[in-house]
């Protein structure tokens, strides 16, 4: 365990930096999850904004990496497309 005054403080830092990325990535992988379980293509459109700007802002936060955040928007058009394409 640290000593020193400053390595106590980024001790806590960490602590309360890591629950809040666990948070924000835990509520960005069920808004996926509710996305890709409608089956409806106008809801998925109005909902799929706001799935991609959670995870813009995780990237932006490097919460995840840029290019996983690439992958999960590309991933959710995908979707998007199908459900189009069924209706």
């Amino acid at each position: 365990m640290a000593n020193h005054k400053s390595a106590l403080k980024r001790v806590r830092q960490s602590a309360k930096r890591r629950e809040r990325n666990r948070y924000f990535a835990k509520t960005m992988r069920n808004s996926i999850r509710d996305y890709r379980e409608l089956s409806d293509a106008k809801e998925a459109e109005d909902m799929l904004s706001k799935v991609i700007s959670q995870v813009d802002r995780l990237a932006k936060r490097n919460v995840i990496h840029s290019k996983k955040a690439s992958n999960i928007k590309s991933s959710l058009m995908k979707r998007l497309n199908e459900l189009k394409a069924e209706a």
